[in-house]
């Protein structure tokens, strides 16, 4: 209690104006910015990954079973970040005993259950089929048994049953595009429906969260696939690597033109809340929106990769631009997350004050909590990479 009143009291020194003491201290923390920020991962990385099996878009290749692994790895955790900050994770099973349709979040749960287990892992089962059953008959006699379990004992290695796993593959991608859709878009659908807060509420939420996580899965693939080709000591597919940064840039320019669509719009309407608003962003988020997120993390990424496509440069100097885009895309999402879930709490509901949020270093709610569950999804994958290895797409 004692810690609490003097958080709080420290808080309440970067108070401005008038604010209620119920609002001094922010309900969501860090934890819940890194929420949408792995889930958006997680769809940007499948949305990928279908360029290949449903639009044919064979350059990008070498990235599927990469993009399918990364998706897969960020999504078992992606829940874990809530539970953390709700402090009672054994309490999540009551959305599964007692559903409530009416509930957004709650029914989050079955589309979270439903992207996992009849998207991300059946996808992979038939993609990997005939190397787990060619898998199970070498090796020692662990890693035998554990490739005939993955297979499910199957031994059927027909061009019928090839066939049939090509247009199973292909099925399920389809299935799962809308599936990514809605596995993000509720988590802007959630905030877009909060009328009561002004910098939450609006309709081009959802699709804006929708198209920064398509942003940050493409980067965050592109990232992935230059350190792990050069950590295996092979050669990087400069067609791979320029047509997944065409797709980025893509991406990043109708990101960068919904948010100033829905930027404009607020200043059109010209509602009551946009002086505090408008102090809200030239003060408390100055740094993190206009700096960080606006030209850090969308323009300068969008000029670079502009200058790679439209001039000549060698490969070494490309791929030097491109890992340095992708990672000042992500530092640009995650400030996107940060400014929508904290921006948004830093304001008074009168629309006379301003708060500050003071992040913790230890503690759930804190930042090493926080950098704990980005890393973990790293280290699934790292796992996942060791039993499934995704090199067969870029070797033939």
């Amino acid at each position: 209690m004692d810690k609490l009143i003097e958080h709080l009291h420290l808080a309440a020194q970067h108070v401005s104006g008038f604010i209620y003491p119920n609002e001094v201290e922010l309900h969501w923390s860090i934890l819940i910015v890194v929420y949408p920020y792995v889930t958006g991962l997680v769809a940007g990385a499948f949305i990928l990954a279908s360029l290949v099996k449903v639009f044919n878009v064979k350059e990008v290749a070498p990235t599927y079973r990469l993009a399918l692994l990364t998706a897969l790895s960020f999504l078992l955790i992606a829940a874990l970040p809530l539970q953390a900050h709700l402090g009672h994770p054994e309490r999540a099973f009551e959305m599964f005993l007692t559903p409530q349709p009416k509930s957004a979040m709650a029914m989050f749960t079955f589309v979270y259950l439903w992207y996992l287990m009849l998207v991300l892992l059946l996808e992979i089962w038939f993609d990997y089929r005939a190397e787990f059953i060619s898998w199970g008959q070498k090796g020692s006699r662990f890693k035998r048994w554990f490739y005939r379990a993955c297979s499910l004992f199957t031994r059927d290695v027909s061009p019928r049953a090839l066939e049939f796993d090509k247009k199973a593959v292909k099925l399920i991608t389809i299935v799962g595009i809308p599936s990514a859709f809605l596995l993000h878009g509720y988590v802007g659908f959630i905030f877009g429906s909060i009328k009561a807060n002004p910098w939450w509420n609006s309709v081009l939420m959802p699709v804006v969260f929708l198209f920064s996580a398509i942003v940050s899965g493409i980067a965050l693939v592109l990232l992935l696939y230059m350190i792990v080709t050069l950590a295996r000591g092979k050669s990087l597919d400069m067609k791979c690597l320029g047509r997944t940064a065409d797709f980025l840039l893509y991406a990043l320019i109708i990101d960068f033109s919904l948010e100033m669509l829905d930027f404009i719009h607020r200043l059109y309407q010209s509602e009551e809340s946009i002086h505090i608003l408008s102090e809200l962003v030239t003060n408390r988020l100055f740094i993190s929106l206009i700096i960080v997120q606006l030209l850090v993390g969308t323009i300068v990424p969008m000029g670079l990769l502009v200058m790679v496509k439209f001039s000549r440069l060698n490969d070494k100097l490309r791929r030097i631009i491109y890992f340095c885009a992708g990672i000042l895309v992500q530092i640009g999402i995650f400030s996107t997350r940060w400014n929508v879930v904290i921006g948004g709490q830093l304001f008074s509901k009168s629309f006379r004050g301003l708060t500050v949020y003071k992040m913790e270093l230890l503690g759930m709610e804190g930042l090493l909590a926080a950098i704990f569950f980005l890393v973990l999804p790293l280290g699934i994958l790292y796992g996942l990479l060791k039993i499934l290895p995704p090199w067969k797409c870029e070797e033939t």
